[in-house]
């Protein structure tokens, strides 16, 4: 028994033809829409495949899809893809404590590494990488505070005035003329 194409209204003509000619929706769907076209001209399944560069298998499922749901089959289904490997109560967790002081959660440390983190939160009962830590991070526009250093701007505006005088035993150069 060879397959067919159903009858079609003038709006689903209208519509595949519309789709089979678009630049701008995407490839599998323009194509599925070529399929259907090359049906509406006649074409039986093995010459539709041999002039798409198709397998008869694949053109035959889309016109059977078509057949039984219309302009809708030519539409992918959607897919589950992989469940999320931390769940969003447990990637809240890490946003908390990473934006909350280690002191205030009674830890002895002033600021968070990830390696602190992490340990911190395995103790939590949250078992996480610190890339993956990392990527919660990223994907929240959080960033891990700059560290003090020698060259860069000290985070105490008052540092100077604390820090006192330089040490007499270092001499003064003479200001230039």
């Amino acid at each position: 028994m060879t397959l067919r194409l159903r009858e079609l209204s003038d709006g689903e003509r209208t519509d595949v033809q519309r789709i089979a000619r678009s630049h701008t929706l995407g490839a599998g769907l323009i194509r599925r829409a070529q399929i259907i076209v090359h049906a509406m001209g006649g074409l039986k399944a093995e010459r539709i495949a041999t002039r798409m560069a198709l397998c008869g298998n694949t053109v035959r499922y889309w016109l059977n899809r078509f057949n039984a749901r219309g302009l809708d089959g030519l539409k992918e289904d959607v897919r589950t893809g992989r469940p999320p490997t931390y769940s969003a109560e447990q990637r809240s967790a890490v946003i908390a404590a990473a934006l909350t002081r280690p002191s205030e959660l009674g830890l002895p440390f002033a600021a968070w590494t990830l390696d602190r983190l992490v340990s911190y939160l395995s103790e939590q009962g949250i078992a996480m990488r610190r890339s993956r830590i990392s990527e919660i991070f990223i994907r929240e526009g959080l960033k891990w505070r700059q560290d003090e250093t020698w060259f860069g701007a000290r985070v105490d505006p008052d540092f100077a005035p604390k820090r006192g005088p330089s040490s007499s035993s270092t001499r003064r150069r003479r200001p230039a003329a």
